[in-house]
């Protein structure tokens, strides 16, 4: 199964979002870009890839003592800018070191439990909101996210996201994600909800 761990912005900061993402799809060219859906409006701490199904227990296991070790954190959607000519993303603000913290951990975890996590890079917290198969100029994009602030909310959980990619070839589908798992920050949390199991 290919999986991710995330943080997911709550709803409200989603729909200030999607005001902004709208007024973006109203710039030249934006109509040759792809724009990836709401549900795929997340911060991925780290990519997992295809993980055999006895390991996630394990995983999840070490995800959730993440969880415990990091304390809630304030956040918030603000700016944006571009990988290259490829990816169009809106940034972060808040305590950013904290999601790097929490983005290490995730990282770690899947180590400890085996899975192959590629070369480490210190962690760029973004959300991506659009891709060009072309090498695409998001500059007029990037000027617009600049006066781009959201609300600010607290981090309150961890997840562990499974992601189905598109199979039917049909132009514009979207990838589907399915939350497997989540726990709650911080020492005097509770137990996480969701499988942690594997199942899904």
């Amino acid at each position: 199964m290919r999986l991710f761990a995330a943080v997911l912005p709550p709803e409200d900061a989603i729909r200030e979002l999607a005001t902004e993402v709208n007024e973006l799809e109203r710039l030249p060219g934006a109509h040759d870009l792809r724009w990836t859906g709401r549900p795929g409006w997340h911060f991925t701490l780290a990519f997992y890839g295809e993980v055999d199904e006895e390991i996630v227990p394990d995983l999840s296991e070490r995800l959730a003592r993440a969880a415990h070790h990091t304390d809630p954190f304030p956040l918030s959607l603000r700016g944006g800018g571009h990988f290259g000519g490829r990816a169009l993303w809106v940034g972060t603000a808040g305590d950013v070191a904290a999601l790097r913290l929490l983005a290490g951990r995730a990282e770690a975890a899947a180590r400890k439990a085996g899975v192959a996590t590629g070369e480490h890079r210190r962690y760029r917290p973004h959300l991506t909101v659009a891709r060009s198969r072309a090498d695409a100029d998001f500059k007029a994009y990037v000027t617009v996210l600049g006066a781009f602030a959201g609300r600010e909310w607290t981090v309150g959980e961890l997840c562990l996201v499974r992601s189905y990619l598109p199979k039917s070839g049909v132009r514009g589908e979207q990838p589907r994600y399915e939350t497997l798992a989540s726990w709650a920050l911080g020492a005097g949390a509770g137990a996480g909800t969701g499988a942690g199991t594997g199942g899904g």
